[in-house]
């Protein structure tokens, strides 16, 4: 991967409603190449993560990527819903002269990016998503295998709860297995970095999106029509691969990659194939 990356161009995006979006950009393509939003985690700053980057130089490709509203500065959005991304996408990309481009989410962005692919099918070309949270489902056992699912679970109670679980929040290490944290020492050490750096703009990033996680989503994946990748760790604690094998299942252009022995963070190496996916697919 490249090392001689230069810092993404930040910028505060106004929306026609008046909030106010952080919004990154590498500026790695001319007017008519290939682009790729990426949509953060849970939680992230929302800045691109430096892998990202890297992989996406060595393809001569531009990351356009911005923070959900109460994330890195991003103007709060009250009872956002995961499909009220879209249309925050769709003003973003229009200001930066994006009219057609692929989108790739991981964790909490992983139902982000599936917005934008369901409710923008004119301009977002194709999808990949990794250790991405599934919808509440009545054939889902949404909450089995997460070691510590209490912040979704004090959502389903609602705002009040989960604001109160915040209260007490702390991360459990064993959601991680081996694999996450060699990633965290290695290529993906970016990714601790930007969660402490989240974590200085308080929680409500967080809480807004685990509320609209366990609330309907505005959108039905089985409606998606371009090609979806679902990429997803058999170990992973965090999202736990039932969640990836349902999306896949539902998703009518899907493939699914089962990453044998990977955890929630070291699924995150195979961006680059991803990549690669998508671009064979545009």
């Amino acid at each position: 991967m490249r090392t001689d990356l230069l810092a993404p161009v930040r910028r505060d995006v106004m929306l026609a409603d008046g909030r106010a979006l952080a919004v990154y950009d590498s500026g790695f393509r001319d007017e008519d190449e290939f682009a790729v939003v990426w949509f953060h985690g849970s939680p992230q700053t929302g800045a691109i993560p430096d892998p990202v980057l890297a992989e996406a130089a060595d393809r001569n490709l531009r990351v356009v990527s911005y923070a959900r509203p109460s994330y890195g500065g991003s103007t709060p959005h009250p009872r956002r819903s995961v499909s009220s991304s879209a249309p925050d996408v769709a003003q973003v990309t229009a200001i930066l002269g994006l009219e057609r481009f692929a989108v790739l989410g991981a964790s909490g962005g992983g139902p982000h990016a599936l917005a934008a692919a369901a409710l923008l099918p004119d301009r977002v070309i194709a999808a990949a998503t990794f250790a991405a949270i599934a919808p509440m489902a009545s054939d889902l056992d949404f909450f089995d295998g997460m070691v510590a699912p209490g912040g979704l679970e004090a959502a389903v109670d609602g705002p009040e709860a989960r604001e109160r679980f915040a209260l007490a929040d702390d991360f459990d290490p064993r959601s991680f297995v081996d694999a996450d944290w060699a990633a965290l020492e290695g290529d993906w050490a970016f990714l601790a970095r930007d969660v402490a750096a989240a974590e200085q703009h308080g929680p409500g990033g967080l809480i807004a999106d685990d509320l609209a996680f366990v609330a309907p989503w505005g959108f039905d994946p089985s409606h998606i029509a371009a090609p979806v990748l679902v990429v997803q760790g058999t170990e992973d604690r965090v999202v736990p691969p039932a969640h990836g094998r349902w999306l896949a299942d539902r998703l009518p252009a899907s493939e699914l990659w089962l990453q044998e022995g990977q955890g929630h963070v070291s699924v995150l190496l195979s961006v680059g194939d991803a990549l690669d996916w998508m671009l064979e697919r545009s």
